[in-house]
């Protein structure tokens, strides 16, 4: 049996049955590959071919598909939400290192790591509104909850950009710290988190301005968010430290638990009962999980080369209080 047919075999056990709503899926950004893991056995099941270096992943805004960015290639290839099947390629979008969707589901984003842009499309068809070129490395992403704005960390530069969505102009760019990476917009809208990498905090923006408010330290290498789904506690992973952070952002932000992960921790997702954290190990080629409740870890698991972006496929698509999911090589800081 050839390598594609034990592929499609595998593929077709996986989609088959009850693993449907129990399967994970992991980027492998460094081996041009997607894992597909079992929650309840904690183990990978198998891993297909897909475009070079894929890095982050996100819903589509009617919850039917996941869409993959590879960047090297310049194409997003869609998955069946509840299955992981293979639907369609989408090609000729350049460099999609970050992938986001305005609340509304009439535009959307990318990131264009590589190639210094960001590109806003129209999300129905995805065609091309405007390519605004930017130096500095674009890297995360979030949008306000009107869809008017979405804000763009330079990770080069160490600045955020903000930009209009409906006209594409450059709204402002101003200063943040080192290496910001990972933002996200509060429920308040009216404060984004943005987490600087090349340092060992976080800083409070004002969406209105740009300008940084205050400052939290969590860990060396502060890189991305993910929300614990009830509108004010955020888990932050820092890289560098080998550490993510559970912060409370009521009223001043403040570090209320961490968990000690090894190897780079990265891109996170919660299972849909709520109870576990996974998290993608870059430098391990693992995928660790925490237990929420005792913020222990529990397990890790083996899977490609570079892990990134992960993310839960479930029999129904909830992503109540989800930011842009994500969601690079090795040694690098993206």
């Amino acid at each position: 049996m050839n390598r594609l047919s034990f592929a499609a075999l595998a593929l077709s056990i996986v989609v088959g049955g009850t693993a449907r709503a129990d399967s994970v899926i992991i980027l492998n950004s460094e081996e041009a590959s997607y894992s597909i893991l079992s929650r309840s056995t904690r183990t990978e099941v198998v891993r297909l071919p897909v475009g070079r270096e894929p890095h982050h992943l996100i819903l589509s805004p009617d919850g039917k598909e996941v869409l993959i960015g590879s960047t090297a290639t310049n194409e997003l290839l869609s998955l069946d939400i509840k299955t992981g099947e293979r639907k369609r390629v989408i090609k000729d979008i350049l460099d999609p290192y970050h992938l986001g969707f305005s609340p509304d589901g009439k535009w959307f984003v990318t990131a264009a790591y590589r190639l210094d842009h960001v590109d806003i499309y129209h999300a129905d068809g995805f065609k091309l509104a405007g390519r605004i070129f930017i130096d500095g490395l674009p890297s995360h992403m979030a949008f306000d909850a009107e869809s008017k704005t979405v804000f763009v960390t330079l990770q080069q530069s160490g600045r955020l950009a903000a930009f209009d969505l409906a006209t594409q102009a450059l709204k402002w760019n101003v200063p943040v710290g080192n290496a910001p990476a990972g933002v996200v917009m509060l429920p308040d809208d009216k404060r984004l988190l943005v987490a600087l990498t090349g340092e060992d905090n976080i800083v409070v923006v004002d969406p209105k301005d740009g300008a940084v408010k205050s400052s939290l330290q969590t860990g060396k290498g502060a890189h991305n968010f993910w929300p614990k789904g009830d509108g004010r506690h955020y888990f932050l992973s820092n890289r560098v430290e080998g550490t993510v952070s559970l912060i409370d952002t009521k009223d001043e932000p403040k570090v209320v638990g961490t968990v000690r992960i090894p190897g780079g921790p990265d891109c996170m997702d919660i299972t849909p009962d709520g109870r576990e954290l996974w998290v993608t190990q870059r430098f391990l080629r693992r995928v660790a999980i925490v237990d929420i409740e005792t913020l222990k870890l529990v397990a890790s698991i083996p899977v490609g080369k570079s892990p990134h972006g992960v993310f839960m496929l479930k029999s129904t698509a909830t992503v109540a209080g989800a930011p842009v999911r994500a969601a690079s090589t090795a040694g690098e800081r993206r």
